[in-house]
Order: C-alpha cells, then structure tokens, then sequence
C-alpha cells in the first residue's frame, strides 16, 4: 500500500519510513445519490460518487507524514503535535531533527492516538501534495477543531458522517439499501469477523477480517478503531464504527459518538477519502469538448 523504501535498524526492533509519495487502495463507493438509511437517525444520501480507503491509515503511512513534516513537530492551535509518544511509532534525535520509525511488527496496524486535528493534518499534506506540503491549510484551515470546514474543490479530505455510513452500511441489493454492520450483515459481528470485544486486547493488521467487508470492499469499519468523520456536536467531532477493547455492537449503524478534537487515545483512529479517480471525472469534460470540437469542425 506504501511506495516508500524502509531500512531495518540495527536493533532490528524498528522500522525507518522514508518520506516517500503515500499510495493508497480505494474504494470506489458510487450510487451516487442514494437515499438516506430510513430506520435510525436516518444517514448515508451521498449526491456525489467519492473514494474511501479501503484500509484505516497506518502506522507506515503516518509515520512517512512524520518523517515528511514533522523534524521540529511543534504547529500552532490548541494540539500543536502531531506524535504521540504512546503509539507504536518511535522518535528519535532532537527538535530540528527529528525522525521516525515504526515499532518492528506494528507496520500495517492502523495509527492510534491521533486526534482530529491530526487527521486534518495529515489531509491537508496530502492535498498540498505530500513532501513538504503545508498541515495547516488546503482542506481544512485549522482552527478550533469544530470552526473547519472542507474547502470546495478538495481532493483529499475526511469523510463526513454520511460519507462514513455509506462506505459502511449501505448496498443497494440489501432489503431496505442498508445492513446494521459494515460487514454486510444484520447480525452483531463475532471475534471472527471484527476485533472488537478486547479479545485480541490490541489492533491487529488493518484487512485482516478479510471475509467481512462492506458492499464497497472497505475494511474494518466495524472494531479495530474508532475513526473520526467530519460531524459536529458542540465542541466535539463525531467518530464511527467501534474499537478493539469495546462491544461489537458499537459497531451498529444506529451507534454513533463524539469526542474532543484534541484527544489522543489508544482506540481512535481514521481513514481517508477522495474524489473519484481522474480519469472517471476527466471524461464527461473530455465528451464535451469532442463534441464541441466536431460541431465547430461541421459549423
């Protein structure tokens, strides 16, 4: 998933991840303008087709966003760093300096302790296209952490709660469009289709419930971690779909939670989404302009 190249320090106990492009696996989640879930709170109408990464961002990538932008790590607003000394990512040198390596066997496992602020962060990096692109601008101009909204015309961006529910629940050939899981099911997932429950008692390889994805072919939507989405409710930001330590059922589509913008723990997570691919927006305006060519041509 990550075109980088990665060095296996001495100790063996850490891997090194260069600041290279990020790649990710999307999924294509089309249907576009599906109505709303009709039981619960009602969610999921999406007018636009869009992407979502089929996996949460993992440690691999964030720790080459690290290795990218964050050598001081030291950014304005009320969570000015990016790394957390409690995930499985290791800091090494002094500020100016700073690099980054993943903890050995922890590679593909989904970042945690990121906050929302975090997530926009690394959003923004990713619009301002990855290297030493700015954090603090592109998508989102960081503020207080609930004053953000997407900016018109983003590439990147985190997904909004209808954005979220649609990846997660919705399947137009399901009796009434949408399951009560991600995992394409309205029976409460088992420790055989999610981690959740605290039965692996910490995250594990992001896809690795290979049997129970969504319609869309997202994973791990239900458990592993907490993801945030872009809802507001007051001074907080709405996260999704469960975690590790906590019941299958938080899972559920009627289930959702908010929580500060600036906390940092060990069951919260994301993922990302984006615009469809280019060359799937590129040809309507590529048939239009042929076809105004051909009448200019027979004019």
């Amino acid at each position: 998933m990550i075109a980088a190249v990665v060095v296996i320090l001495g100790s063996a106990s850490a891997v090194y991840v260069s600041a290279a492009d990020l790649v990710f696996d999307w999924a294509a989640v089309g249907n576009a303008g599906n109505a709303n879930d009709t039981h619960g709170d009602g969610y999921g109408a999406v007018a636009n087709a869009y992407r979502i990464s089929k996996y949460e961002v993992t440690n691999n990538q964030y720790a080459e966003f690290l290795n990218a932008v964050a050598a001081t790590d030291s950014f304005g607003g009320s969570d000015p760093n990016l790394y957390n000394a409690n995930m499985d990512i290791t800091r090494s040198g002094s500020s100016g300096s700073f690099t980054y390596a993943v903890n050995a066997g922890f590679e593909t496992n989904p970042v945690n302790y990121v906050s929302f602020f975090d997530s926009m962060r690394f959003v923004n990096w990713l619009e301002n296209g990855q290297g030493t692109g700015g954090t603090e601008g592109g998508v989102y101009n960081i503020g207080t952490g609930v004053n953000e909204t997407r900016a018109a015309g983003a590439t990147f961006f985190l997904p909004s709660e209808n954005e979220w529910y649609k990846a997660a629940y919705h399947d137009p050939t399901a009796p009434g469009e949408y399951w009560d899981y991600p995992t394409q099911s309205n029976t409460v997932p088992t420790a055989a289709s999610a981690n959740a429950g605290n039965v692996v008692g910490d995250t594990t390889d992001v896809g690795t419930y290979t049997n129970a994805t969504s319609f869309y072919g997202t994973f791990d939507q239900a458990g592993n971690l907490w993801e945030w989405n872009e809802a507001v409710k007051g001074s907080d930001r709405g996260m999704r779909g469960g975690s590790w330590n906590l019941h299958w059922l938080d899972s559920a589509s009627s289930n959702r939670d908010f929580i500060n913008p600036t906390v940092e723990f060990n069951f919260i997570g994301f993922r990302v989404a984006s615009v469809p691919e280019p060359s799937s927006r590129l040809y309507g305006g590529v048939v239009f302009f042929g076809l105004l060519c051909w009448k200019k041509i027979r004019s």
